[in-house]
């Protein structure tokens, strides 16, 4: 069987190789999508799930952040890109 894209993503969720504040923020592993708010700094703040994936969390979208601050996006090495949340302020967290 394929492993699912979810899944394979989260796998690299933390992204460990960049530090535990790099996080996989690419739109196309997340559904059910919905802007909450903006920062100070002008980022879109979204409410979402990860594909595969029940739970909610709050965070932004990697490639509205490259738009802003490319330096604080990067591509995993599964093709997807992640944000490197220390360099916005936005702080990425589970909805609880």
């Amino acid at each position: 069987a394929t492993p699912s894209v979810g899944m394979a993503m989260f796998s690299d969720f933390m992204g460990f190789a960049m530090g535990a504040a790099s996080i996989a923020s690419d739109s196309r592993l997340k559904e059910d999508i919905k802007k909450i708010g903006q920062s100070i700094d002008g980022h879109n703040i979204y409410k979402f799930k990860y594909l595969d994936n029940p739970t909610y969390y709050i965070g932004a979208m990697a490639e509205e952040v490259y738009k802003k601050k490319p330096s604080a996006v990067f591509r995993m090495d599964n093709g997807y890109l992640g944000v490197d949340y220390s360099q916005i302020d936005v702080e990425m967290k589970e909805v609880v």
